[in-house]
Order: structure tokens, then C-alpha cells, then sequence
């Protein structure tokens, strides 16, 4: 691992559902792929309640989303060596739910989503069409790195 891409990982089972199946050494390699700079992230899987109560409470939306990510240093000019900050938070209900209705494996669905709120912890977003055209691409290419198919085709 490069220095560029020091990684301090932090996950959490709160819900415990996953914890066999997504294993700590599987999310550090997909949370790898996606750091272009250091970082000091935690993943932390929740269930639809948790969820549901920090949608609401930090982006005023009462459901369980997929995944939330909690950029400390976002918008801030960080040196080359400083980690980003982040917390991702992954509602395994939904995930499992929406695996099944893309008839993905939870796995295969999971990866994208760590990738996707990896992007986010290091500022990419998709506020507008240009943005989620960039940001869906990036995400493509390191599934495909990954080995896993692109999320986005029908």
C-alpha cells in the first residue's frame, strides 16, 4: 500500500446479519480500491431503524437509505498526507432488498455501495447529471477492477 493511500478502517456489525458474509479483509480491499488519498473511514452496518434515524436526523428524509456517508473534512483543502474522514453507514434491510430486486448478490451490491460512499468521503457527489455521469464511470471501472459487473447496466 502506497502512503498515498494509507488506510485506517474501523467496521462495525451493529447488525450482525452480514458479518460472516462481508468479512473485514473484503471490505478493506473494496475500500482500498476506491482511496485516492489516505482516509480514516468506518463502515458501520445498521438495521432499518438506525438507518431510518439518521436519515432523518441528518438529512431530513424519514426512511432507511442504502448508504450514508459522513465526510468530516468535506469542502475542506486538506495537504497531499492528511486522511480524509469519514463515516459510512450501511442499512443492511435495504441492502439485501434492493440485492434482490436488481437480482444481485448481496455481495455484488454491497461492494458498489462501499465504492459509492468511499467516492462521496473524498468529495464526488452527483448533484447534477455531469457529476453522476463522472462519478457512475469511476465506479464502474473499480467494480470492474474488483471483478464485478457494472452496476449501472440493465
Amino acid at each position: 500500500m502506497s502512503a498515498k493511500n494509507k488506510l485506517t478502517l474501523s467496521v462495525q456489525y451493529p447488525d450482525v446479519r452480514l458479518q460472516e458474509s462481508l468479512t473485514r479483509p473484503k471490505i478493506r480491499r473494496w475500500v482500498q480500491a476506491a482511496l485516492f488519498a489516505p482516509a480514516e473511514l468506518t463502515i458501520r452496518f445498521v438495521d432499518a431503524d438506525e438507518g431510518r434515524t439518521l436519515n432523518r436526523d441528518y438529512r431530513e428524509k424519514d426512511y432507511a437509505t442504502n448508504v450514508l456517508t459522513f465526510a468530516y473534512n468535506e469542502g475542506e483543502e486538506l495537504p497531499d498526507d492528511a486522511p480524509t474522514q469519514a463515516d459510512i453507514i450501511l442499512c443492511t434491510d435495504v441492502l439485501e432488498r434492493e440485492a434482490a430486486e436488481q437480482k444481485k448478490t448481496v455481495e455484488e451490491h454491497a461492494a458498489h455501495l462501499i465504492v459509492h460512499g468511499v467516492l462521496h468521503a473524498q468529495g464526488y457527489d452527483h448533484m447534477d447529471d455531469e457529476e453522476a455521469a463522472e462519478m457512475e464511470g469511476i465506479e464502474t471501472e473499480i467494480l470492474a477492477g474488483l471483478g464485478y459487473a457494472d452496476p449501472y447496466a440493465d
